[in-house]
């Protein structure tokens, strides 16, 4: 919780880091663990019976915003991990002389996230925007040199896909509340867009983590 009360979940210390790391070892000797999931709607820590355990030779891919942070798995060591930084990195431009933000980009793919699988309406997203960039500042940027490898996870036709889920859920915002402002100037930015249907986009794509149909379970 925040100094307001409020949940971080971008604060590093917001994750069991004690399991997190007993649970890694388990794995990597080979031992069968029962993953936890996080319920986003009740904040509470449920067990599945999602139960796992690597075979010899295999890769345990760790994904989230502390992964370049080695408090993250402070008990595993140093050459047994690659660090990979994803980041969408936008490299559309609306003309000659105004680019596209990654930001607004990166904000609208949450608010599609948020709503289809956190139970969060655009407006809650909106509100708490802030806090994830302001997470970003303390938890990935100072970290980014220690990535191995930089990917870009931008695509060309994301925004016309993302259009049809978020335009929906930022109409539904009011004159009345606060995020109003953001709620038009996204609508705008869309505004130049077509939409797209999703259902072209293969199934290993990583929009899909926001539209949703992955093969990969996200």
């Amino acid at each position: 919780m925040d100094e307001n009360g409020k949940r971080n979940y971008e604060h590093i210390h917001a994750l069991d880091l004690p399991l997190l790391n007993d649970d890694l070892k388990k794995m990597i000797a080979g031992e069968m663990v029962d993953l936890p999931t996080y319920n986003f709607v009740t904040g509470k820590r449920e067990y599945n019976g999602n139960r796992i355990q690597a075979k010899k030779g295999e890769i345990l891919v760790l994904e989230g915003i502390h992964g370049l942070n080695d408090m993250l798995t402070s008990e595993i060591p140093a050459e047994q991990k690659f660090k990979i930084f994803i980041s969408a990195m936008t490299q559309l431009n609306v003309d000659d002389h105004n680019r596209i933000s990654t930001s607004d980009s990166r904000l609208i793919r949450r608010i599609v996230r948020d709503y289809q699988f956190r139970g969060r309406d655009a407006a809650e997203t909106i509100r708490t925007w802030n806090d994830v960039t302001d997470g970003e500042a303390e938890n990935i940027f100072p970290y980014q040199e220690n990535a191995d490898a930089i990917f870009n996870s931008a695509t060309i036709y994301e925004l016309s896909v993302l259009k049809q889920y978020a335009e929906p859920q930022l109409f539904a915002i009011g004159e009345d509340q606060p995020e109003y402002i953001t709620a038009k100037r996204l609508i705008k930015f869309l505004g130049y867009f077509l939409a797209a249907p999703g259902t072209e986009i293969p199934n290993n794509s990583l929009i899909k983590e926001f539209v949703g149909g992955s093969c990969f379970k996200v």
